[in-house]
């Protein structure tokens, strides 16, 4: 292993150390479930929600067409 791919993997480990912070302190903890709650509230939920209305909706509009064609 070469000497600058070892400064990048070091680089890359400082910065999520720095990033992810002391992970021990259980303010830093609730942070973290804060945060990630957070994130599924406002990204997850909502997306996973318009994929349903997708799908619901694409069911109804396939039941309801009269002139589709089905094999029989």
């Amino acid at each position: 292993m070469g000497s600058g791919c070892r400064r990048s993997i070091g680089n890359v480990r400082s910065f999520m150390e720095n990033s992810i912070g002391d992970l021990s302190g259980s303010s830093s903890l609730a942070s973290w479930i804060v945060a990630g709650t957070l994130a599924y509230y406002l990204w997850v939920r909502p997306s996973q929600q318009l994929k349903r209305e997708q799908q619901e909706k694409a069911a109804l509009t396939a039941a309801s067409d009269q002139y589709r064609y089905v094999e029989k």
